[in-house]
């Protein structure tokens, strides 16, 4: 029998208490600290010891570490476990800044080390269902990918716009479901909270196959709604990621004998299916993949420079809306690798 890993976390707010949940259930890993300065009023942390600081909890020799603290803290601590030679999975986004994200990138590939960034989206298993259905083809060609992604203001945002805080789920799904990156990217946003950041933005981009994408976030709708759309040439498959739901609804093959619409030169609609699929809770699935990434076995995980890169079309969205011009990206990789 392998030893079980030993996990650490580091924060306990709205995410790190699910994390706890998980990690204490999880096969193969003992989580045997929790680091969180307000300690653990609400017992969330399951049992495991909660410790003050990063360095207690490294003196543990944790294996790895999951880090579920405020976004402007990832790059400090990510880069504290890094040069202690700990692999990392750190929540969405990785970093507040671009520069934030490149140097965690640089600390963990240049040590070999294991780390992801927690985009659960990607473990959402009606995403996963429609990723694999566009790789084996079922849409044909794609045309346009539609993200909506709103309802009211969570209070346990306080350091960071919509655009970092949910937009970033949107980007990085688009470019994993597809495997294709932003070539350019448009926004508009606006701000009715009163707070400092954005509560809303609006955004059309294009992927390097032509794809056009289209993201609507907010705060500000009483309706939550997560909803994916891919289009393409055979028909669209619909993600409702709240009920891990996928529906495709195919053109149609039947002629019809209605002249007004035979008329009609585009698309009709044809049969609706909605596909029975297991429904596995997305944040053990994220554990799993990552905790087997650490035992050195082949995984799906999240990689940094993946996340990088979703950083970096974030930044450029806000840019956007800021200047009012789009951006156009050069290159599709942020850095060479190796860098």
């Amino acid at each position: 029998m392998t030893a079980a890993l030993k996990a650490g976390l580091i924060g306990l707010g709205s995410m790190g208490r699910h994390h706890a949940r998980v990690l204490m259930a999880l096969e193969g890993v003992d989580l045997v600290g929790v680091v969180d300065p307000m300690g653990d009023k609400n017992g969330w942390a399951q049992g495991a010891p909660v410790l003050r600081d990063v360095e207690e909890l490294l003196d543990l020799g944790i294996d790895y570490a999951v880090v579920a603290c405020p976004t402007g803290l990832h790059e400090e601590i990510g880069l504290r476990l890094a040069d202690a030679g700990v692999c990392v999975l750190i929540e969405k986004p990785l970093a507040d800044s671009v520069e934030g994200a490149l140097r965690l990138v640089h600390a963990f590939e240049s040590r070999g080390l294991v780390a992801g960034v927690g985009h659960i989206e990607r473990c959402n298993p009606a995403l996963r269902s429609l990723r694999d259905r566009l790789r084996e083809g079922e849409l044909g060609d794609l045309y346009q990918i539609v993200t909506r992604r709103q309802g009211p203001f969570p209070h346990r945002i306080a350091d960071v716009g919509v655009v970092k805080d949910l937009a970033t789920h949107d980007i990085d799904l688009t470019a994993w479901m597809t495997g294709r990156s932003y070539v350019s990217i448009a926004a508009h946003t606006v701000s009715k909270s009163g707070r400092p950041y954005e509560d809303m933005v609006s955004a059309v981009g294009r992927l390097s196959d032509g794809t056009m994408v289209n993201h609507l976030v907010n705060w500000l709708s009483p309706l939550k709604e997560r909803f994916t759309s891919v289009t393409g040439e055979r028909g669209c498959l619909i993600a409702d990621t709240l009920t891990a739901d996928l529906t495709f609804y195919s053109n149609a093959s039947v002629a019809t004998e209605w002249e007004a619409l035979r008329a009609f030169r585009g698309v009709s609609e044809g049969d609706m299916i909605r596909y029975a699929i297991p429904k596995r809770e997305p944040l053990l699935v994220e554990h799993e993949l990552f905790r087997d990434a650490v035992q050195g076995l082949s995984a799906d995980i999240c990689t940094l420079r993946q996340g990088l890169r979703t950083v970096e079309v974030a930044a450029s969205l806000l840019d956007s809306a800021r200047t009012g011009r789009t951006v156009v990206f050069e290159r599709e990789e942020t850095i060479p690798r190796g860098v």
